[in-house]
């Protein structure tokens, strides 16, 4: 009898513990993201603890190669990651991601089928998509006297000291492939070559390479030309409205930035919470308006406002984006790209 009562004891112990632990992880309302700076807006996650009392620690990175340095060397530091599809493909393949429980996230249903069962995730295991964009040609039909319908017509000799471009090696060498016929991804040697020697012939006609704000020199007129991201492409127009849109006839590029929850993330059911939160259709119609990018939350368009959604830069037809292309992660070649514009940015 004693044994029995000892045992009893021992389970009502064990029991107790247990309890306590799941009181206590239950009381950590914490949950650590890692993104761009500013690209969930500090309005959206205040309101968010205010509904939760969970308490945002977000953490900013410059790049995606940032990124992925930071989260392989500081295992179990962060829960949420915010990033681009390539980025989030190298951690899938890396075995980092955290497979979401779809019972969490009711509001999952409000994404679009176009933003689902990419590459990066075929079977809608691990991301909940945040926002998309393609990068589009803008120029001024008053100071370019010709119709440009494609990458193609940036090489024209009208164009010289005209254009702003996108400091990226992977989006000029990859529309300079577009041109001949190939692949953003391109890995073929003597392909690169002739990219190589053609994207030379461009030099002179680019004025400024800017990544951080390529609008600017839109919107003051020091460039009539520019391959631009969208969300500096809405910008310029806004301000510009004069400014002509070009949907490149060579091909989109195009690319979705989404969360994911890391595998050996601290607060899981709390990053579950959040990216549910982010899929109301209240807030991702917020998100999109502020980061001037295209939403996958197809139940937040109704919401936006009349001049955003049927912007150009934003609503882009169907049968172009279908056949849009993704700049995707190329292993050793990602070297040779940028060798390449090095090269190309000396000329």
């Amino acid at each position: 009898m004693k044994q029995l009562k000892k045992l009893i004891s021992f389970i009502l112990l064990i029991s107790m513990v247990f309890t306590l632990g799941l009181v206590n992880a239950e009381e950590e309302k914490v949950l650590n993201i890692f993104s761009w700076d500013g690209y969930i807006d500090a309005q959206t996650l205040e309101e968010f603890t205010n509904n939760t009392g969970i308490k945002v620690n977000y953490s900013a990175f410059e790049s995606n190669e940032e990124m992925l340095l930071k989260v392989q060397g500081t295992p179990g530091e962060y829960d949420l990651i915010l990033a681009s599809d390539y980025a989030i493909n190298m951690l899938r393949k890396d075995d980092l991601l955290y497979k979401l429980n779809k019972d969490l996230l009711p509001n999952y249903k409000n994404l679009g089928e176009g933003y689902l069962n990419k590459y990066y995730d075929e079977n809608n295991e691990y991301t909940v998509p945040y926002t998309a964009g393609t990068p589009v040609i803008l120029y001024d039909p008053a100071v370019v006297d010709f119709e440009i319908t494609g990458y193609e017509d940036l090489w024209d000799e009208r164009l010289n000291d005209s254009i702003v471009m996108i400091n990226d090696a992977r989006n000029i060498i990859g529309i300079t492939l577009k041109t001949l016929g190939h692949s953003f991804n391109t890995t073929d040697d003597e392909i690169l070559k002739q990219a190589e020697e053609k994207l030379a012939k461009l030099r002179p006609n680019i004025r400024s390479f800017n990544y951080d704000s390529p609008h600017l020199d839109l919107i003051s007129g020091e460039c009539s030309v520019g391959y631009i991201f969208t969300s500096f492409a809405m910008i310029a127009l806004n301000e510009r409205p004069d400014l002509k849109v070009v949907y490149p006839k060579e091909g989109l590029g195009f690319g979705i930035d989404s969360l994911v929850i890391l595998k050996d993330a601290p607060h899981p059911e709390n990053a579950h919470k959040l990216l549910n939160y982010l899929l109301e259709p209240e807030i991702g119609a917020r998100i999109a308006e502020l980061q001037y990018y295209m939403s996958p939350n197809t139940a937040a368009l109704e919401l936006m406002s009349d001049e955003f959604k049927n912007s150009p830069i934003i609503n882009i037809p169907e049968e172009l984006l279908k056949d849009a292309e993704f700049i995707q992660d190329i292993g050793e070649y990602a070297s040779e790209y940028q060798n390449i514009w090095q090269r190309f940015k000396l000329l």
